[in-house]
């Protein structure tokens, strides 16, 4: 769940992100030509009132005009041309017939198009010219004209125009713009951070409510969930869950105590029964068919009681788990059912590794080994085999049993472990439903699993898969 909730909110964050960077990059480069635009302004005013004193022509002759007006003139000059020397701005006043008054460099043209044209034309109009378009970082060729009126008596007699660079400024708004940048991306990382402490918090309870969920379901009903992290909302379904368990664990061991105190509580009578019945018999002649009938019937109550006995303690015991050699185990249980197969004359062979460890409850797998050989010895006919097998298989070992017996069909394999149910095809074979479903709940205690499938061209092949690793 945090891989799907995690790029949600980073995309959401990143969103914000961009949201408020942009606008502020943009706002940076604004500032920025701002006060290129007002430094320039104010050099063209001063300019101005430089040339606005400047009355006579420089083409006019030298002897037509008065000495102060050649200083004039020649300040003005000599400003300009420290000023483009200095600052690299080229800068020059122009009559409004667009004759140079002063100009640095010399050669230096009134703007004929653009916006230092139009910068000129609101400059001889009397207004200060408008403001340039916004020169971004990779606009190596924009530049910056300002226009500025030189007024003398409340008439414009000339323009004072500077054309900038934008070299410097373009590297301040670039340096700017990293600025942010790193910003930003020091906010993703602590976004990023405050989102795996945020989804933290907020799946911790559910991972938790899911690891409960799954001890629950293997068996193990103690499970709980500490209802202490986590929103309040997962609080009180933390609360919730550990109510629903504490009712279905009583729910559960009042049914397991109504079956092993039922079975238990009807031993008795049912012996009793029994006894009655093999005094009668003494009475009856030998072989009469009908007390034979009712000793059948007696036992076989009798072996229902007790694997019902038997399935309430399998359900209700803990597993001992232990580093358990389950190759060693699982031949010494073929060799104790080995005398049982030969008397069949079916052939009970063991195959694979001689040492394969895992970790079970020795006496519940040994417990499950017999449940599921004496199955197979019961269905595989005389002269066909039946074969065990260890192996281990990743994280798990895998103990095979396969028989040659009939097999069952695919339905058939769906219902199989559940309680007292059998085949139609093998209501006459002894036996009660239960054994398989106390193997089942033996393994499972100790996190182990069962499971049934074909063995072609017929047979039943039952795969007992216990962990190699400690639980």
């Amino acid at each position: 769940m945090r891989t799907r909730l995690l790029p949600l909110l980073l995309v959401l964050m990143a969103a914000v992100l961009l949201a408020l960077g942009i606008p502020l990059a943009v706002i940076n480069a604004g500032v920025a030509q701002q006060k290129v635009v007002v430094d320039r302004i104010d050099d063209a005013a001063r300019f101005a009132s430089l040339a606005q004193f400047v009355t006579a022509r420089p083409s006019v002759a030298a002897g037509a005009k008065t000495p102060e007006e050649d200083e004039r003139l020649a300040t003005l000059r000599a400003e300009l041309t420290r000023y483009y020397g200095l600052y690299g701005i080229r800068a020059g006043v122009f009559y409004r017939d667009h004759t140079p008054m002063a100009a640095a460099p010399q050669d230096l043209p009134v703007p004929a198009d653009g916006e230092g044209a139009q910068a000129f034309s609101e400059a001889l109009a009397g207004r200060r010219s408008h403001d340039p378009h916004q020169i971004w970082p990779w606009d190596d060729t924009g530049r910056i004209p300002v226009a500025s009126p030189v007024i003398r008596d409340g008439d414009v007699v000339a323009v004072v125009v500077t054309d900038s660079p934008t070299g410097q400024m373009r590297s301040r708004i670039l340096h700017g713009w990293l600025l942010i940048a790193a910003g930003e991306a020091a906010a993703v990382l602590v976004a990023v951070g405050a989102a795996f402490r945020l989804t933290g918090w907020v799946l911790r309870p559910v991972r938790v409510l899911d690891t409960a969920s799954h001890d629950i379901a293997t068996g193990r009903m103690n499970a709980r969930v500490a209802a202490t992290a986590g929103p309040p909302e997962l609080r009180r379904l933390a609360r919730s869950f550990n109510e629903m368990a504490d009712h279905v664990e009583e729910v559960l061991e009042q049914q397991r105590a109504f079956v092993a105190d039922a079975s238990h509580q009807l031993r008795n009578p049912l012996a009793a029964l029994l006894l009655r019945i093999e005094l009668l018999a003494l009475e009856l002649p030998d072989g009469n068919e009908e007390i034979a009938s009712v000793r059948t019937e007696g036992k076989r109550l009798a072996r229902v009681l007790d694997d019902l006995l038997g399935l309430a303690l399998a359900e209700h015991s803990a597993a001992d788990l232990q580093l358990t050699d389950v190759a060693a185990l699982a031949a010494e249980r073929v060799g104790s059912w080995r005398p049982l197969a030969d008397d069949k004359g079916v052939r009970l062979t063991y195959e694979g590794h001689p040492a394969v460890t895992g970790w079970a409850d020795p006496v519940a797998l040994s417990s499950a080994l017999d449940a599921v050989v004496d199955n197979a010895l019961k269905f595989t006919p005389a002269g066909e085999p039946v074969t065990v097998a260890v192996a281990a298989d990743g994280a798990r070992v895998r103990i095979t049993v396969a028989d040659r017996g009939p097999g069952l069909a695919e339905d058939e394999l769906a219902r199989i472990g559940d309680r007292f149910w059998r085949s139609s095809r093998h209501q006459n074979v002894s036996g009660s439903g239960l054994g398989l479903s106390i193997t089942r709940a033996l393994l499972a205690a100790g996190g182990a699993t069962i499971a049934y499938a074909p063995h072609p061209p017929h047979g039943l092949e039952v795969t007992v898969s216990v962990p190699r690793s400690a639980p």
